[in-house]
Formats: structure tokens, sequence, C-alpha cells
């Protein structure tokens, strides 16, 4: 079945990814890191796993015309979703020291993830430990294949969405070839 949101309440996304922020700021992430490495890199891989699979879906429903204006809705949350769970990844590493010199807060965490997604890098921050490289390199690729493939998927369903919304609002232009 999969995520689904209400097609017509883009609220409910904002709902959803408030409640993700909100999580990402109140979770008891500080247990995760150097002190429990196989938990903190179960929850890693699992977590990011899940949101590619879900995000395959979307993009699966939207390049096959499946009629389903809410997967727009669903692929903004998932994408908001995985740049949260490579923030909580950063920020356990930072209590290993060397890993990530520059982050020590949740904030910086979600910061450097964002600059990284962006492929801004101020270069305040750092991933100079082995782990935080590792880390960062699988958010590159990440990023490359899914969130780009997202945001690809996500831009043609607003597209189809909104020729739709014209072809409906003025069948006229339709019998006139545009």
């Amino acid at each position: 079945m999969g995520l689904r949101l209400h097609p017509r309440r883009p609220v409910t996304a904002v709902i959803l990814v408030t409640a993700l922020v909100t999580g990402y700021f109140l979770l008891p992430l500080d247990r995760l890191g150097p002190d429990q490495p196989g938990l903190s890199w179960t929850l890693f891989l699992l977590a990011l796993t899940c949101i590619a699979v879900l995000i395959l879906r979307q993009i699966r429903d939207v390049v096959l015309d499946l009629p389903d204006p809410r997967s727009g809705l669903v692929i903004a949350v998932l994408m908001a979703e995985s740049v949260l769970v490579f923030a909580a990844a950063y920020y356990a590493l930072a209590h290993e020291p060397g890993q990530l010199i520059g982050l020590s807060t949740r904030v910086d965490a979600l910061y450097f993830t964002l600059v990284s997604v962006a492929t801004v890098g101020y270069g305040d921050i750092a991933p100079l430990g082995q782990t935080a490289r590792l880390v960062a390199i699988v958010q590159i690729l990440y990023s490359v294949v899914f969130l780009t493939a997202a945001a690809t998927a996500l831009s043609r369903r607003v597209r189809v969405h909104a020729e739709e919304k014209t072809r409906k609002e003025h069948p006229e232009r339709k019998e006139r070839g545009g």
C-alpha cells in the first residue's frame, strides 16, 4: 500500500515534515554513535533503505502516470526525511573525536547536511575521520541517485498536474492544440 496523503491537503505534508523535524530535535540521538556502533549503523542503513524503497515506489507511480496526485506530497516528505536521517547520522558521528570538525549541535548537523545536498560546501564543517567521510560519500551517492530522481519525479508530477488543471479550466485550448 505505501504512504498516502490526502490529495488536496498539502497541509498534511507540512505537518508530517514538522513532526519529522521535531522528532529529529527530540529523539535521544546522543545514545547513538561510538557507544552503540552496531545499533547506529543498523538504524541508519534501515532508515535509508526504507526511504529509498518508498521513493522508488513514488517515482514508479509518476513514471507510469498513475493517477495519484498525492505522490508529489509524499516525495517531498520522503526527501525531507532522508535529509534528517543524514543529519542524525552526522550528529551521532560528531560524538566520536576526530570525525567531524566544527559540528557539535543538531542544528550544525542539519546545516552540514543541507549544505552538502546543495553542493555548496562552505568548508566550516569538515568530515575528517574515515567513518564521517564514508557517511559523506553515502550521502553524495544517495543524493545523486535517489534525491535527484525524486526531485525529477516531483517536478514532473507538478507539471502534469498543472497541465491537467489548465485543460479542465480551459478546454478550448485543447481544441486549438495549445
